[in-house]
C-alpha cells in the first residue's frame, strides 16, 4: 500500500508558478509509475503529466512546455512546477502511482491515489 499526500497548492496570478509536492509513504515510490492529474469544477479528472520509475515522461498538450514533473525516489516525493499558469489551470490537483515501471495517461491505470490540493490562478 502507498500513501500519497499533495502539498504546495495556493492562490496565484495569471503568469505565476507554483510547485507541488506529492509525499510518498507506506512503501517506496521505487518501481512505480506516477502521474498528476486535474480537476476543475464541473469537468472529470484529466491527465496532466506522469513520469516512468526511470526517464521518461508524458505531458497533456495543454500543459507541454509550461509543467515538469519530477520525481526522487530517496525522498520518496513526486514534483511538479507550474510555469507560466494560467486560469484555465484551475483545478485541484491529484498525484497518483501505479506498481508498474511505466508511466500511463489513464486514471484507471493507476492504484494509489492522494486527496488533492487546490490551485487557482486568478485573471
Amino acid at each position: 500500500q502507498v500513501q500519497l499526500v499533495e502539498s504546495g497548492g495556493g492562490l496565484v496570478q495569471t503568469g505565476g508558478s507554483l510547485r507541488l509536492s506529492c509525499a510518498a509513504s507506506g512503501r517506496t515510490i521505487r518501481g512505480y509509475g506516477v502521474a498528476w492529474f486535474r480537476q476543475a469544477p464541473g469537468e472529470e479528472r484529466m491527465f496532466v503529466a506522469a513520469h516512468s520509475d526511470g526517464i521518461i515522461t508524458y505531458y497533456s498538450d495543454s500543459v507541454k512546455g509550461r509543467f515538469t514533473i519530477s520525481r526522487d525516489n530517496a525522498k520518496n516525493t513526486i514534483g511538479l512546477q507550474m510555469n507560466s499558469l494560467k486560469p484555465e489551470d484551475t483545478a485541484v490537483y491529484f498525484c497518483a502511482a501505479r506498481p508498474w515501471h511505466s508511466a500511463a495517461r489513464l486514471q484507471d491505470d493507476y492504484d494509489y491515489w492522494g486527496q488533492g490540493t487546490q490551485v487557482t490562478v486568478s485573471s
